[in-house]
Order: structure tokens, then C-alpha cells, then sequence
């Protein structure tokens, strides 16, 4: 596990079924967010992190610029809009595909563009012109070591709550960068062949986390729809 001297300390908080996918919206027979928002709440991070599915739409319903940015030369800097947030939310986008328009924060929350150096410069411009926040981590695929190294040094994040999906998790379990498993397990199974995971990452046999990540049981609470609230601290073998 990397020392977490010079980034935040990261807790993966999600909610899957039984047989560990992530596929919420289909599991009908219960409300698999009911708990979600309030557990969000007591882990008290300071700031959280998805990707661009999630983010999206919160981008989508963005009131537009007023006017388009200026068309000048950009820095390939990180541009800090704010460091005085309440919270912050960091939404993952390597190609920075999504357009933020005016829209700088979600519910009181920073926003905070985690990119690559495939962003465009008019798509840097415009996250500028609207108030939003923006880290270049990585030149194709995020580094996220040295994006979560930023998010400590640039707004001071001490404690980061990574609500990705399976690929974003995968990664950053991978690179040894989570601390903490917060899982809220719920009482559906979904089965399809395929379904995004908890932790997904390519690989073989010889990558599995099973000999290389330790998880210890913190915590077990259970709700009364047959939800169980796992914690687990995550450590390296040997």
C-alpha cells in the first residue's frame, strides 16, 4: 500500500449485490440506494470521486456559458479555481469529454476535472471560463497516483471517497492506492454473464488481488431491508 503521507486516504465506498456486481438500476425488487447517500455522509470525506458515467449527469443539466472563452494560448497547468470548498467533487474524465459549461459545483461541492493530456486546449479553456477546477494527471490514461498526489497538494484532500465504477476501483486497487473498503452489500443477486464488478481490470490468473491485497473486517452492520454495511481495511501481503 503507498504511504499516505502525500495523497488523501481513499475509501472505496459502492454498493453491489450478492454476487458482487454493480448494476443498481435493474435490481427492482429492492431500493439498492435507500442507504447509499446516508452511509456517503458518515464516512466524512472531504471530497469524492467518479467517472464519467456518473458525472455526466450532472454536466448535462449545466446552465451554458454566456460567452465562449477567449480563443488564447493555454497552459498545460493545473488550473485551481477554488481551495475554500466545502467539499469537492472530482469527477474522472481522461479525454475530457464532458463540457461543464457554468456549472462549478454539485450540491455545495467543488468540481474538480481530473484529465489527461488528451483534453483539448478549448476544452481546458472552457473548463476555465466556467469556474471549474482541473488537473492534468497522465498523458493518455490517468496516473493516478500523481492525480491523487495533486488533489492533496493543490486543495489539501485528506480524505477521498472513490465511488467509480468497476474499471476506475480496479485501477486504483491495482496501483495500491485504496485503504478502505466501504461495501454495502445488498440482498439481490444479478448473474448476467459480463456485469461490471466491484474491482474489474484486465489481466490473468497471475494478477489476481487474492494473494497481493489483505482484507481485514472493521465493521458489519445490517439494516432492516437486508442490507449489510461492510468495512474492511485493505493492506499488502508480504
Amino acid at each position: 500500500m503507498a504511504e499516505t503521507s502525500e495523497r488523501p486516504y481513499v475509501l472505496c465506498h459502492m454498493t453491489t449485490s450478492v454476487d458482487g456486481r454493480i448494476k443498481v438500476r435493474r435490481w427492482t425488487t429492492i431500493d439498492a440506494d435507500s442507504h447509499y447517500e446516508a452511509v456517503h455522509k458518515r464516512l466524512g470525506g472531504d471530497a469524492w470521486m467518479c467517472g464519467r458515467i456518473t458525472m455526466q449527469g450532472y454536466a448535462d443539466s449545466a446552465e451554458p456559458l454566456t460567452s465562449a472563452p477567449a480563443e488564447e494560448p493555454v497552459s498545460r497547468e493545473d488550473h485551481v479555481a477554488r481551495t475554500d470548498a466545502p467539499g469537492y467533487a472530482v469527477a474522472l474524465d481522461a479525454r475530457g469529454a464532458m463540457d461543464w459549461g457554468a456549472r462549478n459545483d454539485i450540491e455545495g461541492d467543488h468540481v474538480i476535472v481530473l484529465t489527461t493530456g488528451q483534453a483539448s486546449d478549448d476544452r481546458l479553456r472552457r473548463l476555465k471560463a466556467g469556474g471549474q477546477s482541473y488537473i492534468i494527471a497522465g498523458e493518455r490514461a490517468v496516473d493516478f497516483a500523481l492525480a491523487l498526489a495533486k488533489l492533496k497538494r493543490l486543495f489539501g484532500i485528506e480524505r477521498l471517497l472513490v465511488e467509480g465504477g468497476g474499471r476506475i476501483n480496479g485501477s486504483m486497487l491495482k496501483a495500491g492506492l485504496v485503504d478502505e473498503l466501504s461495501l454495502l452489500l445488498a440482498p439481490a443477486v444479478d448473474g448476467v454473464i459480463g456485469t461490471p464488478a466491484l474491482f474489474d481490470f484486465e489481466g490473468g490468473e497471475a494478477d489476481s488481488m487474492g494473494s497481493r491485497r489483505r482484507l481485514t473486517r472493521t465493521a458489519c452492520e445490517p439494516f432492516d431491508d437486508g442490507t449489510v454495511w461492510l468495512r474492511y481495511r485493505i493492506e499488502p501481503v508480504g
